[in-house]
């Protein structure tokens, strides 16, 4: 039997779509459906390793929990990850092909849809649905040739199409029908109804409009989903939109939001926690005073070095280390804690080398080959149990390595002599209680409250799925999937 499909495409980026997904994945999961999500073709420099050693964007991972499942590659065959305004790594099937820039890649687009389509195979044989993301917007009719996102796979597969709009950005209405203007009208007949986001307010004072748009288009209003505050859900990408003003935490955090910072998902859990306050410093922010500083993931790591200095940050950073705070490097910014970064062969930008911050007695030197693992281990100092993954280009040596910060089958990371300084490959050091617990202690909050990021994710999807339950024509989806019978 092969899989019933639902695309879900968005009217602009960040309207809601990973979200949707979720949402449909976690409530036909509750009804006993094998689901499976799947994004033909995403860009984001936030990435999951899966079950079988590749990387997905993490979006689908979070995907893949709602539904029940482990990510697969399969869920995400085509990555782009952006090294450069004009540039990215291509990685199909979890693995790199290349960094090519836009004129390439459109070029490669007929490779990608084969894999593409490949993927969708091995889903439809071994799943009862599949739940589908588009990515931006099918508005973007300068991407319409080739298209492998939107509604180029949709024709390909021949699948209904729901859109999504998020009416806190305004002009919902407008965004609607102007998408739907744009689109040709064999996909105008293709998108079978309209889901508005985020919506907070009295419903009646809507209902004229969502009348109006019904009577304009032909088309119906699948749900109105709430505004849903307190969500704990990974972004796809772009660094969280605000955070919780915490004016009595007991430990403050910074994390330089670097032009190409990678896997900002590692802070969740110290962005959740009561006790902590976690900021994403900008370029036109001073570095605050804080008890913590973490170096994060870095797509290209002497790019964001460079970055670092032009803005004094380094300087901020030693003097934070002198008067006895605390730093912890992950994966690119556990790289530039050490003497220096080595790109001789231009893997992540220009080839050449770069000086480090030199705050741990090590060197660091790019290669082609790029680790992908799933591990679990403990912390060296304290035994507390930590688990995540790597996602790197880099192999690091030197005298710091002798003192690890992880113990996951090997020694992984670094720490200084006087333990103020420290780092590690892995993405995601935060996310066991355990590992948080015994870091926070390090940084100087003894006696944290506990919290489990991964429950907080769970009960954040269970919430979404809730909320499509009580809002979204359910009698509808049941139909489309089969479950009406």
């Amino acid at each position: 039997m092969t899989a019933r499909v639902l695309m879900v495409q968005g009217c602009t980026s960040d309207a809601g779509k990973s979200t949707v997904v979720a949402a449909l994945c976690r409530w036909l999961y509750r009804r006993g459906v094998r689901v499976a999500p799947f994004k033909p073709q995403n860009m984001a420099l936030n990435a999951a390793v899966t079950v079988d050693g590749g990387e997905i964007g993490r979006a689908q991972a979070v995907q893949a929990q709602a539904a029940g499942v482990p990510p697969h590659t399969d869920f995400n065959p085509v990555l782009l990850k952006p090294n450069s305004d004009t540039g990215a790594q291509v990685i199909v099937h979890g693995h790199p092909v290349g960094n090519m820039d836009a004129v390439g890649y459109h070029a490669y687009k007929r490779v990608a849809m084969g894999a593409v389509l490949a993927s969708h195979e091995r889903l439809a044989a071994a799943f009862e649905a599949i739940v589908v993301e588009g990515a931006g917007s099918p508005a973007e009719v300068n991407l319409r040739e080739r298209d492998i996102a939107n509604m180029g796979y949709a024709e390909a597969v021949d699948c209904p199409v729901i859109l999504v709009a998020d009416i806190d950005r305004g002009g919902v209405f407008a965004h609607l029908v102007g998408t739907l203007a744009v689109l040709s009208p064999r996909e105008r007949e293709r998108v079978v109804g309209f889901v508005i986001n985020r919506f907070r307010g009295d419903l009646a004072l809507l209902q004229p409009g969502l009348d109006w748009l019904e009577r304009e288009t032909g088309k119906p209003v699948l749900g109105v989903l709430p505004y849903l505050h307190g969500l704990v859900l990974e972004a796809e990408d772009a660094l969280p939109r605000s955070r919780a003003i915490r004016d009595n935490a007991r430990l403050r955090v910074a994390v330089p939001a670097l032009p190409r910072i990678s896997n900002h998902n590692d802070f969740d859990a110290l962005r959740a926690h009561p006790d902590v306050d976690c900021v994403f410093v900008g370029p036109g922010d001073a570095f605050p005073p804080c008890d913590l500083v973490v170096l994060p993931g870095s797509k290209s790591t002497r790019a964001d070095l460079a970055w670092l200095r032009e803005r004094g940050w380094d300087k901020a950073i030693f003097r934070h280390v002198r008067y006895g705070g605390k730093v912890i490097g992950i994966c690119g910014g556990f790289q530039m804690l050490g003497r220096a970064v080595h790109d001789p062969d231009g893997i992540e930008g220009t080839a050449g080398s770069s000086a480090g911050l030199g705050l741990l007695d090590m060197e660091t030197t790019m290669g082609t080959h790029k680790h992908l693992h799933r591990v679990e281990g403990t912390l060296a100092a304290s035994g507390a149990r930590v688990s995540g993954y790597e996602i790197h280009c880099g192999t690091s040596s030197g005298p710091a390595l002798e003192t690890p910060m992880t113990l996951i089958g090997k020694h992984d990371g670094a720490v200084s002599a006087d333990g103020l300084v420290m780092g590690t490959y892995l993405h995601g050091v935060f996310d066991h209680p355990d590992a948080l617990a015994a870091l926070l202690r390090h940084a100087g909050l003894d006696d944290a409250a506990p919290l489990d990021i991964h429950a907080l994710r769970d009960a954040s999807i269970d919430r979404i799925a809730d909320a499509l339950d009580t809002h979204m024509d359910t009698r509808r989806l049941a139909a489309w999937f089969g479950l009406d019978r």
